[in-house]
Parts: C-alpha cells; structure tokens; sequence
C-alpha cells in the first residue's frame, strides 16, 4: 500500500509550485488542497479539497478553516504532508503533526527572495522539513535550501 501524502497550497504561484513538485509525488496516494474548486482540474484522477484562505486577521475564519482541514485530516490520513505555503498550508502542518504526527514539510515561496515569509517562518515550529528555494536566505533564516521548483 502507498504511503499517503496530502499536497497543501493557496493559488496563484503558490499552487503553480506544487504542482511542479508533483512528479516526485509518483507513486505516493496523493490528495490535494487549495483555494478554488476549479484546481481539480489540474489534478486529474487525484482527491481534491477545496478550503478557504484566511490571513491572521480573519480570526472566525481561521477556526472554520481548521475545522475543514481536521475533517479533511481525518478522512485521508496522510503519513506525510507539504505546502508550498500560505496560511491554509502553515494551518495543515500544524494540525497533521499534532492529530496524526504526520511527517511535515514546508516549502517557502520562491517569491520570497529578500526573506521568509511570515507564514514560513511561523512554520519552523510545525514543520519537519523547513525549506527556502534561495540560497541565500539558507543562512539568514536558517531554512534549509535543495534547490528551487521554478
């Protein structure tokens, strides 16, 4: 049986960064969630979940979003999960690694070239694997750098 891994991203780039990660997610049961129903499209044949985005701000939503993704948790039971960021992903690393002690990676928006993002920098705390995609911000964050997806 497949290891299970649950794939986590906003939209935009941050989705576009996962889904150029998803080769090496071959032949691991893999299962998504992001922001807009229509990203299942670019998924064919794979589990998608569609939450919503919340900032740090929007506490109410917060709690809802975190009620989604427990549910979505308990129903695929990832033994590993990553993102490419944004709070929903932050959010799903660290309800996975406290309610399954699911293996958690982070990887930091290739966007963020001058410094972590707010968001990659709460997840050091949840995450397993801490990853920048520039060089230069391994030493300064103290995030780990294996390359880049873009």
């Amino acid at each position: 049986m497949p290891r299970k891994l649950l794939a986590v991203a906003s939209g935009g780039g941050h989705w576009i960064q996962l889904l150029r990660l998803s080769p090496a997610f071959d032949g691991l049961d893999v299962a998504y969630v992001s922001l807009h129903a229509d990203y299942a499209t670019d998924v064919p044949g794979k589990r998608f979940y569609a939450v919503n985005d919340v900032t740090r701000w929007d506490r109410w939503k917060i709690v809802l979003l975190a009620c989604k993704i427990v549910r979505i948790l308990l129903v695929e039971r990832p033994d590993v999960v990553v993102t490419t960021g944004s709070a929903p992903g932050l959010i799903t690393l660290a309800l996975a690694r406290f309610l399954l002690r699911a293996k958690t990676i982070w990887i930091d928006s290739i966007a963020n070239c001058d410094r972590m993002s707010s968001s990659g920098l709460q997840a050091r705390r949840v995450a397993d694997i801490w990853l920048t995609q520039w060089p230069q911000l391994q030493q300064q964050s103290g995030a780990e750098y294996w390359g880049s997806v873009l």
